[in-house]
């Protein structure tokens, strides 16, 4: 019998008052990369409009592995802010994860500050300039830095962390074969591409057992030739299933690197995008974006065919994503038996939606994929159809 959406379910130790996620969107809110009102604000909002879990993002578990500088890092310093957003979530009635991860290609490195870190050396299109391959010492470094994030989140309130297995960020992109051509025990075959990954896994529930849920974030498709998905996603999520130290998997596409729209489906607002860089960098995205930023059409439950490849395969939990927009959505992605739906744009257009679901089955978001949030990201995410007048500058 599918399960019903809005009622109350377990996701690993914890109880959620519902099955309706708010994924993870970077919200542009931590301009000394730690929490603000502002941020506070945002994910109460989202709590008190009924959301079951919503995730803040992101939490680089490392200061070299932030998209950007402005990105929060997890560090003592980080846990106070952090207890007062977890307290003003749960005060709203819902519960909160951290997204941990290592941006690892995907880190601008003229921001850091810092060398972006990747499985082999290339050259990188966000901060024009090379990354650098990452050391064994470096993996352990970071293996055991989410280690401790996961810790620091539990000293902070938060219900759950996610694992940023996706988007060829540092752990997806050594899962591709197309960025990662190391010859030593984390490249090569797939089970060495899978080692990162699969010993985060291990060190994050060593680290918290059951005090919290651990969830990750995995890519099926990184939607770039040559790249991860196919046979080889299926074969990493059989693999981190029976692992057995995941509460869940939430199922995600694309490559923030070189293909982001293939998991933003909709129009692609590329004017926008250009108008938060300068020149040369405003010119060459409006004469070039559209060999990075391609269109894909928008349907509801755009990953649903994907997706349930993976469901027929595995039996941990899994959170739809893409598309969830509607209770139709949601109650099509429980008749397949998806335990979870994840939301992000529909959450941004109004963060009051999941009440609205759960009042009126006939109600449906007023989202209309036009993806104008997206470039927003730089100074406050945020509806431009609902929100015209930006958020203050980070």
């Amino acid at each position: 019998m599918p399960h019903d959406a809005f009622q109350p379910a377990m996701l690993g130790p914890v109880q959620l008052r519902n099955r309706i996620i708010k994924a993870a969107t970077f919200e542009g809110r931590t301009p000394d990369a730690l929490v603000t009102d502002e941020l506070i604000d945002f994910h109460r909002a989202v709590a008190a409009g009924g959301a079951g879990l919503t995730t803040v993002a992101y939490c680089a578990v490392a200061p070299e592995g932030r998209t950007d500088r402005h990105q929060i890092w997890m560090r003592p310093e980080a846990v106070p802010g952090l207890r007062r957003l977890t307290d003003a979530v749960h005060s709203a009635g819902g519960a909160v994860s951290a997204q941990l991860g290592h941006a690892g290609p995907v880190a601008n490195a003229a921001s850091n500050r810092a060398p972006a870190l990747a499985p082999s050396k290339q050259f990188s299109p966000i901060s024009l300039r090379l990354t650098r391959a990452a050391t064994a010492a470096d993996i352990r470094r970071i293996i055991a830095a989410h280690a401790r994030a996961a810790r620091l989140a539990v000293h902070a309130g938060f219900d759950a962390v996610e694992l940023h297995f996706g988007h060829n960020y540092l752990i997806s992109s050594f899962l591709s074969p197309a960025l990662n051509k190391r010859a030593d025990e984390f490249g090569g075959t797939l089970v060495h591409r899978a080692e990162v990954a699969r010993q985060t896994a291990d060190a994050v529930r060593q680290e918290v057992g059951d005090e919290i849920a651990v969830l990750a974030k995995f890519n099926m498709d990184d939607g770039v030739r040559g790249g991860f998905g196919g046979d080889e996603s299926l074969s990493v999520a059989r693999w981190l299933a029976r692992d057995g130290n995941l509460d869940a998997l939430e199922l995600t596409v694309g490559s923030s690197l070189r293909n982001p729209m293939y998991l933003f489906r909709g129009d692609v607002p590329l004017r926008e995008f250009a108008d938060q860089f300068p020149p040369p960098q405003r010119w060459g995205i409006r004469f070039a974006g559209r060999r990075f930023l391609r269109t894909y059409p928008y349907q509801e439950a755009y990953l649903l065919e994907q997706a349930l490849r993976f469901r027929a395969e595995l039996d941990v939990p899994l959170v739809l994503l893409g598309g969830i927009a509607s209770r139709g959505a949601i109650e099509t992605a429980m008749a397949h038996g998806f335990e979870f739906v994840a939301m992000a744009r529909a959450l941004l257009h109004d963060p009051g939606l999941v009440d609205r679901l759960r009042a009126d089955a006939a109600s449906v978001s007023g989202c209309t994929h036009c993806n104008r949030c997206m470039p927003t990201i730089y100074r406050g995410t945020h509806c431009v159809l609902t929100s015209p007048v930006p958020d203050p500058a980070i």
